[in-house]
């Protein structure tokens, strides 16, 4: 599939590669606060859900949504933007190994944000019917990238809420940008660039003004009896990433 480059000289774009159940949207809206900032909510999920055939809450309204198309998909990553930097959130494992992967050399930046495997499990497991695989997590499509792109940024989401003005101060200076306290605060409730599927994942966030405050302890006994094998597996590619980590 030939991908045209986007004109660089006037938009920026930076794409930030998440497990489910993290801190992707709470950083969307950041960054979504700042006045020269678009951001695209997840523009692959429709593909994915269409390209799978997965039964993911709220399914229909997603399809329907669109687009469902790979070619429309990827167009929409890499499509003239009303602002000078394009901020996408994107869920990991929606990048498929059937998905064309050139488009993602046209990205400025690269962001990969990780979440221990016992948090990401003990609250995607609540939300979601059924048993969870590392695929599901995004993990080895985050190592995919760590190798493909060498020196992306990697930030760990626990890393991340102990210092969220040190972290988006290295992310804006990694992009090239001017560091803005709008970032920390947003006002509560929803956003018209939030998915069709916000009703059903995105409760804290749309309650939500700032990072949160604290870091809870590892809920490791709990999802060493429901999910052992998957927790295992998971680890195992967290930890190559988590070693890759901007700590500060």
């Amino acid at each position: 599939m030939n991908i045209a480059r986007p004109n660089h000289r006037t938009v920026t774009r930076r794409a930030v590669w998440s497990g489910p159940r993290n801190l992707s949207t709470a950083l969307m809206r950041s960054f979504e606060n700042r006045p020269d900032t678009t951001v695209l909510d997840e523009p692959l999920y429709a593909h994915y859900l269409v390209a799978t055939g997965l039964d993911h809450p709220m399914r229909d309204e997603i399809v329907a949504a669109g687009p469902v198309e790979q070619r429309d998909a990827i167009a929409s990553c890499l499509a003239p933007q009303d602002e000078p930097v394009s901020y996408q959130k994107h869920m990991a494992h929606h990048l498929l190994l059937t998905m064309d992967r050139t488009w993602l050399d046209a990205i400025d930046h690269h962001v990969l944000l990780l979440r221990h495997p016992a948090r990401v499990l003990a609250s995607y497991t609540r939300k979601r019917e059924g048993l969870v695989t590392v695929a599901d997590l995004g993990l080895p499509q985050q190592v995919e990238l760590l190798q493909r792109f060498g020196r992306p940024l990697v930030i760990d989401s626990d890393d991340f809420l102990l210092r969220p003005e040190a972290y988006l101060r290295a992310m804006c200076d990694r992009a090239g940008l001017a560091f803005d306290p709008r970032m920390l605060r947003w006002p509560a409730g929803p956003r018209e660039s939030d998915g069709v599927w916000a009703p059903h994942w995105y409760d804290a966030v749309w309650a939500s003004t700032g990072f949160a405050a604290q870091v809870e302890p590892l809920p490791l006994p709990e999802v060493g009896r429901k999910a052992q094998a998957v927790f295992e597996e998971a680890m195992s590619f967290y930890e190559v990433l988590a070693a890759a980590r901007l700590t500060l």
